[in-house]
């Protein structure tokens, strides 16, 4: 079976969830914030998270993706006993469960039959004692679940309904999950930002009122939606963050790119107070499925970490294996502990100080004694690769950059090589000896290495002259050349 996707995009969708709900956290339950207001991976709110964890919002979806990175059909009880057995074995230990959750799971510990069954029997025993008070506790954790079949929209729409009915069987649950999750589906599949195209997954006589919610959260402020515990204004609040953002026009020159709407209306959710984790981490699901992963913040994605010990590296993995059904080989990317392509197998050790900078090291994969205690990796890495003692994790930057002359292998890449040597300026004003590296240091290291020299206010033609001496084998043209002229 060969399965057909945008990898770019599909592993933006954990990706983007984790990087929103870690930024939401902070805030959560406080007051709607001003537009000036910058918010930040801090940590802490009232649960006492660690700077960059994400919550449960995210510790939720890693539960459905572990199972769903299988190939599991999420329809099938074997597949939704398994979830309802994650679930549960996480909150036994978790800092946050929202209160109708908790409750569902409480129901769901005891009684006879398989943990799916006790759970989606508690959860409809809840949904009939409060009828249409649903919370937005399904719809957080949904995005991944349009991973598990891009190629079938009612197939993901029946998955939706199952994993959402396991905690709110109310349909205002289910009736937003196959919404948001139609939406990431369409949106991996290249098709845009659509969240009315999935009226018609819903039964009939239910469409009209959505369309009617929808319609009132599009282009609108989110602080509109200051309330946002509730399904429907959860929802709401979500999209209004994604739709309110105006296009962002590319302007090198000012340091402006289209993909930076991922991260200022992920920022918007923030700003819409009250439930701001899970607002920010279903917006950002979305968010990550249209735009991809090479559009969330590297400031994000090196610090995002929580349940299961994923960081960024393991929440791609997962969303790969998803959209791939659990067909991909165990000693294939993302899974390999070494990547073992002839390039990567041949490639002989370079490095070299960069000219502007001698706490830069530039290099490449075959490089293991680089004597610093931050990486910034150019190329696909193993699992298992350049973790040596002294580089703590969140130091070990990954950046999606394809060395391919087809511009939709890297989509953005103006945005990824202006963030790339922010983010080596970043580290090293931390203090930090900061190695850069591809497979050859042929292209990508040598292009990271002259923006960096850019943002020191080195002239273009300098950087360059200076580079080449540096790394002799520098190649000099294409796509990645055509980034740094425009830098």
């Amino acid at each position: 079976m060969k399965i057909s996707f945008h990898p770019d995009r599909a592993a933006g969708v954990l990706l983007g969830q984790a990087c929103g709900d870690a930024l939401g956290v902070p805030y959560e339950f406080g007051p709607a914030l001003p537009a000036s207001f910058e918010p930040r991976m801090e940590g802490g709110g009232p649960f006492g998270f660690d700077p960059g964890e994400y919550s449960d919002d995210t510790a939720m979806a890693v539960c459905i993706a572990e199972v769903a990175a299988t190939g599991a059909d999420l329809t099938s009880g074997a597949a939704l006993d398994e979830i309802a057995h994650r679930f549960l074995d996480w909150a036994a230990d978790a800092k946050d469960v929202g209160s109708q959750t908790r409750a569902v799971f409480g129901a769901a510990r005891s009684g006879t039959g398989s943990a799916g069954t006790r759970m989606l029997e508690a959860s409809r025993a809840h949904g009939a004692a409060h009828p249409g008070r649903v919370g937005n506790g399904a719809l957080m954790r949904t995005a991944v679940v349009g991973l598990s079949r891009l190629d079938d929209r009612e197939s993901t729409a029946a998955a939706a309904k199952a994993v959402a009915e396991l905690t709110h069987a109310d349909p205002l649950g289910w009736e937003s999950c196959v919404l948001w999750t139609e939406a990431v589906r369409r949106a991996v599949n290249g098709d845009g930002l659509h969240l009315l195209d999935g009226l018609d997954l819903l039964p009939s006589a239910r469409r009209d009122r959505w369309a009617a919610w929808i319609e009132e959260a599009t282009d609108v402020d989110p602080r509109t939606f200051a309330k946002n515990g509730f399904t429907v204004w959860a929802l709401q609040a979500a999209w209004a963050a994604i739709s309110w953002i105006p296009q962002i026009e590319l302007d090198t020159s000012s340091g402006a790119f289209p993909a930076q709407h991922l991260a200022e209306a992920t920022k918007n959710a923030v700003r819409a107070g009250d439930d701001t984790d899970t607002v920010a981490a279903i917006a950002g699901g979305l968010l990550g499925a249209h735009w991809g992963q090479s559009a969330v913040p590297l400031e994000w994605t090196r610090r995002v970490h929580g349940y299961g010990r994923h960081r960024a590296s393991g929440l791609v993995s997962m969303a790969h294996r998803t959209a791939l059904r659990g067909t991909s080989p165990a000693d294939a990317w993302p899974l390999s502990e070494r990547i073992t392509t002839p390039e990567y197998v041949s490639a002989r050790p370079v490095r070299a100080a960069h000219p502007h900078d001698d706490g830069v090291i530039l290099g490449s994969y075959g490089v293991r004694d680089h004597g610093c205690d931050a990486i910034v990796s150019l190329c696909r890495m193993g699992t298992a690769d350049f973790a040596p003692a002294g580089v703590n994790r969140e130091d070990h930057v990954m950046v999606r950059l394809v060395d391919r002359e087809d511009p939709d292998e890297n989509p953005h890449l103006d945005f990824v090589m202006a963030d790339t040597a922010r983010t080596i300026k970043t580290l090293r004003d931390e203090g930090k000896r900061v190695f850069v590296h591809c497979v050859a240091a042929h292209a990508r290291t040598p292009a990271a290495g002259i923006a960096y020299s850019r943002l020191l206010g080195i002239p273009l033609e300098r950087a360059r002259t200076d580079m080449a001496r540096a790394l002799p084998g520098m190649r000099g043209s294409g796509v990645l050349w055509d980034s740094i002229e425009r830098f």
